[in-house]
């Protein structure tokens, strides 16, 4: 029996131990960093804050010890928001051992650096002399219908086969489907760019555009996203596969998506500042992603021309008509 340490009490952290321990197999132990939050899903066997309504099976060991979680892991899943993970490796480094197999399914881009998540996971590792596989869990899938069951399909993306292969045999269940890959960089860019297209299909809906513009920005938004990809070293197949356009149409399309609600704000008028604060400390990664997304696409000189606009309304105030202007009046080229 495999015990698997869940790093990070969020929706998708949560939906994850659920999976696991509904799976069987395995000793899941799911670590928040506060301690409120672990003492209410101990008492109440639920995540009232970030996953409410989803009863945590008995079999699940909640902690807001770092320590306990990580000393006897198997497997260790971080699901903490992108500006946490150095912060949180740092915690978890001095607990972390040899034979560990660690798993990044945070989708974001760091701030400043430009830096994937498992680029991060490296660095801090390596400043604690560590080296330790690291894979990437990737791909369409709504926290809450994972934990309530319903059949999905991502992606565990590894450099190393055995690492892919493990998980992809250790999480894969009846209602949890796996496929391996080794383009890390292609599937990390996938989940991290499609969070910034799924803010601007939001304004598309707030805005009441209708379905030719969403499908016109679904379309372009894949095209922008495995230009970057590519770029970095991904691979252009990768992004038609489950982390790139599979995740692309689940966020652009569905009411579940944070980062679609945060786009719908504005394309009511909404302002940044108000929308961001009603999440009640849910995160909506494309707000930070899509800053490192235009700092990488100007490092390696691609062009951008929805996550420039998006840059534009989330720091500068652009309205998104005005964006949405620019971008219909931009000269033609060949598709």
């Amino acid at each position: 029996m495999s015990r698997v340490a869940v790093m990070g009490s969020g929706a998708w952290g949560t939906a994850i131990a659920i999976s696991l321990a509904r799976r069987g197999g395995h000793q899941v132990v799911l670590w928040s960093w506060a301690k409120d939050i672990a003492r209410t899903m101990r008492e109440f066997r639920e995540n009232t804050v970030f996953l409410p309504r989803f009863e945590l099976p008995e079999s699940i060991a909640v902690t807001d010890d770092a320590a306990e979680a990580l000393s006897e892991s198997e497997f260790v899943v971080s699901v903490t928001p992108s500006q946490f993970v150095r912060s949180s490796y740092r915690q978890f480094a001095p607990h972390l051992r040899p034979g560990q197999l660690l798993v990044s399914a945070t989708k974001g881009l760091e701030d400043g650096t430009f830096l994937r998540m498992s680029q991060v996971i490296a660095e801090v590792l390596a400043e604690h002399g560590l080296d330790l596989p690291c894979g990437v869990l990737s791909g369409p899938s709504f926290a809450q219908e994972v934990a309530a069951g319903a059949p999905t399909a991502i992606t565990i993306a590894s450099a190393s086969a055995e690492l892919a292969a493990r998980v992809q045999g250790e999480f894969s269940s009846s209602s949890l489907r796996l496929y391996t890959n080794d383009d890390v960089i292609g599937v990390e860019m996938g989940g991290s760019l499609k969070n910034v297209i799924a803010i601007a299909a939001g304004i598309v809906a707030g805005l009441d555009l209708g379905y030719n513009s969403n499908a016109a920005l679904i379309t372009r938004g894949i095209a922008e996203m495995t230009r970057l990809a590519v770029a970095c070293g991904g691979r252009r197949e990768t992004l038609a596969g489950l982390s790139g356009i599979g995740d692309l149409v689940l966020t652009c399309t569905g009411s579940l998506s944070r980062n679609r609600s945060v786009g719908m704000g504005l394309g009511r008028g909404l302002k940044i500042g108000q929308i961001l604060e009603e999440l009640g400390g849910r995160v909506a990664e494309g707000v930070r992603t899509t800053s490192a997304a235009l700092g990488l696409a100007r490092r390696y000189g691609v062009e951008m021309p929805i996550t420039e606009q998006m840059d534009a309304i989330l720091t500068r105030g652009k309205s998104p008509e005005a964006a949405i202007e620019e971008l219909m009046q931009r000269p033609g080229r060949d598709e």
